[in-house]
């Protein structure tokens, strides 16, 4: 796609396409979904979902991954004792999916283990099921946060980061 295209596709999407995607009910039940996988464990999850990248991106002709890296940092995912915060990165515009892991988390679980939960979350995102996708990458990170960071007996998370969906 040339850069023009490019930029009118991602200036059509808003916080409008966002909310249409993930209603209220969907954020909620998302928030709750991470609240519950972080008793299970010392890591934390970070939700982020932008209608469309911004026009310096744009201009710059950089990929989905660049904006997420940059979010894992504005959103202070990397700011964890145990560097074990975990990143889930939606861009409507694209139906890109990026996961950025802490270096705490990098050391146990390759990127490639990533990848095959973004290949996964795919087909959800195709048929437009943004809270199945979202849902189903939140339990893959729980999953290995819980097998690498488990809770000691009588441990509680301390809950670093919001739980919130961040919506740009």
């Amino acid at each position: 796609m040339n850069r023009w295209m490019r930029i009118l596709k991602h200036r059509w999407f808003d916080e409008g396409d966002v909310r249409r995607a993930l209603g209220a009910g969907a954020l909620a039940r998302l928030e709750a979904r991470v609240q519950a996988s972080e008793r299970r464990h010392s890591g934390e999850i970070r939700l982020c979902v932008e209608p469309g990248l911004p026009l310096s991106y744009l201009w710059k002709g950089l990929p989905p991954r660049a904006r997420a890296v940059t979010m894992f940092g504005k959103l202070r995912v990397w700011d964890t004792e145990r560097n074990n915060g975990v990143l889930i990165y939606l861009l409507l515009a694209e139906h890109a999916i990026e996961i950025v892991a802490d270096r705490g988390v990098a050391r146990c679980v390759p990127q490639a283990h990533w990848q095959q939960v973004v290949a996964g979350m795919r087909e959800a995102f195709r048929a437009g099921r943004f809270e199945d996708g979202l849902a189903q990458a939140i339990d893959a990170v729980d999953a290995m946060l819980a097998l690498h960071f488990p809770l000691a007996e009588g441990e509680v998370n301390p809950n670093e980061l919001p739980d919130s969906t961040h919506l740009g």
